[in-house]
């Protein structure tokens, strides 16, 4: 299985054939290096409806004909927009053909802004994920603040790979990102959602160093990680 990075908070899984891309904000992302108008995926998960993390979803799942999963009032506003979806929640398991994914929680805002009509949308609470597939389990924790019962998600699963903001003014900062790396006892914690725009720069090298037992890394875009 191959895990890569592709900017922001976009994790692309190759499993068995299978494409699974987290949060693919993609056009309006000077740093991915991936092309939303060709890109192949089979899955599309979603941690919150912020335009930066559902970015090119709807666009996606109509060319591929692919699957998004999303909590339910981010999957509900998708599919009137005639997109396949699969609605969860917080503290909800499913398991599909390619993996099992559980919703957990995160504290942060959710909501889809549409800028011609002025609107904002809500769509529900926001969310972590965790995908268990190949015997492995990464935990992508969307957008979100730290909070104690990261602890208990790291005590009830063996996260192989964790991806955590660590960009602050919207999301933890390296500090607090820290502390969660700790608490989620990941293998792997990889920092994500820094850099993209000016007020959320930070040096993700200088977070890695900082964890101990060796067990940050740092993804330039485009690289991977074989679990």
């Amino acid at each position: 299985m191959k895990v890569s990075y592709h900017g922001h908070s976009v994790v692309l899984v190759e499993s068995k054939g299978k494409k699974i891309i987290f949060d693919p904000f993609i056009k309006g992302n000077g740093l991915t290096d991936l092309n939303a108008d060709t890109l192949e995926v089979d899955v599309i998960l979603l941690t919150h409806g912020h335009n930066d993390h559902v970015g090119d979803t709807v666009e996606l799942a109509k060319r591929n004909d692919a699957l998004v999963i999303a909590p339910f009032e981010l999957a509900t506003y998708l599919g009137w927009k005639d997109v396949n979806v699969h609605p969860m929640h917080i503290g909800g398991a499913h398991t599909f053909d390619f993996g099992t994914v559980k919703l957990t929680q995160a504290f942060h805002g959710s909501a889809y802004t549409e800028e011609e009509s002025q609107k904002i949308i809500y769509t529900g609470m926001p969310a972590g994920i965790l995908l268990t597939l190949e015997g492995k389990t990464i935990y992508h924790a969307g957008d979100t603040a730290l909070f104690s019962d990261m602890k208990l998600i790291g005590e009830r699963n063996l996260i192989d790979l964790a991806f955590v903001p660590i960009g602050d003014n919207f999301t933890m900062g390296p500090e607090d990102a820290s502390i969660a790396a700790e608490w989620l006892q990941a293998k792997q914690v990889v920092p994500v959602h820094y850099n993209t725009f000016p007020v959320i720069e930070q040096d993700p090298n200088e977070f890695a160093a900082n964890l101990s037992g060796k067990k940050g890394k740092v993804l330039e875009v485009g690289e991977s990680i074989e679990l």
